[in-house]
């Protein structure tokens, strides 16, 4: 069973950071929803549930991806770009203390949102200029590379994240924009591109053989089911509205 650590939405919601888009009402009680059934998601896709300390007074505190980054052998405490954020890491380095031994903290200068990182198996991909330095990269690489890890560093373009342009959704599979971030990058993969209507579609969260996914992208979600992707649906329309996919509300990974 793996872990996923997820935390409460803030009443302060509204005021969350935004980078590419305007600014829209969010329905703070429906977002309260549409988060407890990302959560039943995740308990009925095999994780066990660990709920961080709620932070009322941090908008964007319910996007937890962005405060560590795990692995088997030892997890990192990010630096997120955003100033506002930084306190946020705190109390998911309490929770995490139970589940490794190793935790590791990235120095100032360096920024990095885990929404900028993704891996698969060995392959660290970490999305540069945003969010997250080249000081945040340097560090990753001395931190995993004696562990066998690779780093990679990838532009990204006219999105917040790494992983609002490309997310695993298969052991050798990925979904993508390729507006926002060079397919060539992932040529060892096979790539589903979302539907061009639907830009921001590129963030699913892989748990198991399954993929969580927003209802809000019918186009790509029926692009992911005609390659044969199971998929869970979920609604995500008050986060989408904060810059913010499945992948960001919690953070996912197997016990020691």
């Amino acid at each position: 069973m793996c872990i996923a650590i997820t935390r409460p939405v803030s009443p302060k919601m509204q005021e969350c950071q935004l980078t590419h888009q305007e600014r829209q009402p969010i329905d703070i009680p429906l977002a309260e929803k549409q988060h407890a059934d990302y959560e039943d998601a995740l308990r009925k896709l095999g994780c066990e549930l660990v709920c961080a300390p709620e932070l009322t007074f941090f908008p964007d505190s319910v996007f937890v991806e962005d405060c560590a980054l795990v692995f088997d052998e030892l997890a990192i405490i990010t630096r997120p770009g955003a100033e506002s954020r930084r306190e946020e890491v705190f109390t998911i380095a309490e929770v995490l203390e139970s589940y490794r031994k190793k935790i590791f903290y990235l120095e100032t200068p360096a920024t990095l949102d885990g929404g900028d990182v993704l891996c698969v198996g060995k392959q660290v991909w970490v999305g540069v200029g945003g969010r997250t330095n080249a000081l945040a990269l340097m560090q990753l690489e001395d931190i995993l590379g004696h562990l066998g890890y690779e780093v990679h560093g990838v532009p990204v373009k006219d999105c917040l994240h790494l992983k609002t342009a490309v997310t695993q959704v298969g052991p050798q599979t990925l979904l993508i924009n390729p507006d926002w971030v060079d397919p060539a990058i992932f040529s060892d993969f096979e790539l589903i591109e979302v539907d061009p209507a639907e830009p921001t579609a590129a963030n699913a969260l892989l748990i198991g053989q399954d993929v969580i996914f927003p209802v809000d992208y019918p186009l790509t979600a029926l692009r992911l089911v005609e390659a044969g992707i199971e998929l869970y649906f979920v609604d995500n329309s008050e986060f989408i509205k904060a810059e913010g996919g499945v992948t960001c509300c919690s953070i996912v990974f197997n016990p020691e």
